[in-house]
């Protein structure tokens, strides 16, 4: 009981520590925050921001990445006997959100996101959480599937594909004009593949 105490309090730390990094990032410019600004926004020390992260790109990133892990987990939690498709898009929807979100996002915040996500400072860092997202989601796919994900080509070939997927519905989020909601479009993208990437 404490130990899980004391983990939802170091994820509850992470969690605002990269939700004040993006915060920050978006309203002055990457290049304009610190770690320490960061830190003091969480309620934290620098020394406590740099137990959690290595540097503020990571913790940008960070935010991606347990969204895919987070999916994974929900992934794992569905029930065995439903397909495998429809179980794919409950976990990421549950997630990115589903088609009852009507309000479309704030355009100063949109407009920030997508300045910040083309800045070339977190180009390498986006790199690497990639592929970890990508491995994240591919070993509970080969969980849900029960095969090896070291041996299987499948799991992989599909935690990239929605990973693309929700990247791209991210993308096309960030561009609209008139703003939309996230969710309708993380569904369209996963339609793509469950068709077998038909339109």
């Amino acid at each position: 009981m404490v130990s899980g105490l004391r983990e939802s309090k170091k994820r509850a730390t992470r969690e605002a520590l990269s939700w004040e990094a993006l915060r920050l990032a978006v309203e002055r410019g990457i290049e304009n925050v610190l770690v320490e600004d960061i830190a003091t926004a969480a309620g934290v020390s620098p020394r406590t921001f740099n137990n959690y992260f290595s540097s503020k790109y990571e913790a940008i990133v960070w935010r991606e990445l347990d969204r895919m892990v987070r999916i994974g987990d929900i992934l794992r939690e569905r029930p065995r006997d439903e397909p495998f498709w429809e179980s794919i898009e409950h976990a990421v929807l549950a997630i990115y959100g589903n088609d009852d979100e009507t309000t479309p996002p704030d355009k100063a915040w949109t407009e920030g996101v997508r300045e910040l996500v083309s800045s070339p400072l977190l180009t390498a860092e986006y790199l690497k959480a990639d592929a970890a997202m990508t491995r994240a989601l591919a070993e509970a796919i080969a969980e849900r599937l029960g095969t090896d994900v070291e041996q299987d080509m499948y799991p992989r070939v599909i935690a990239g594909a929605v990973g693309a997927a929700c990247s791209t519905a991210q993308q096309q989020w960030m561009n609209a004009d008139p703003l939309v909601p996230l969710g309708p479009l993380i569904r369209q993208a996963l339609g793509y593949l469950k068709r077998g990437g038909e339109p």
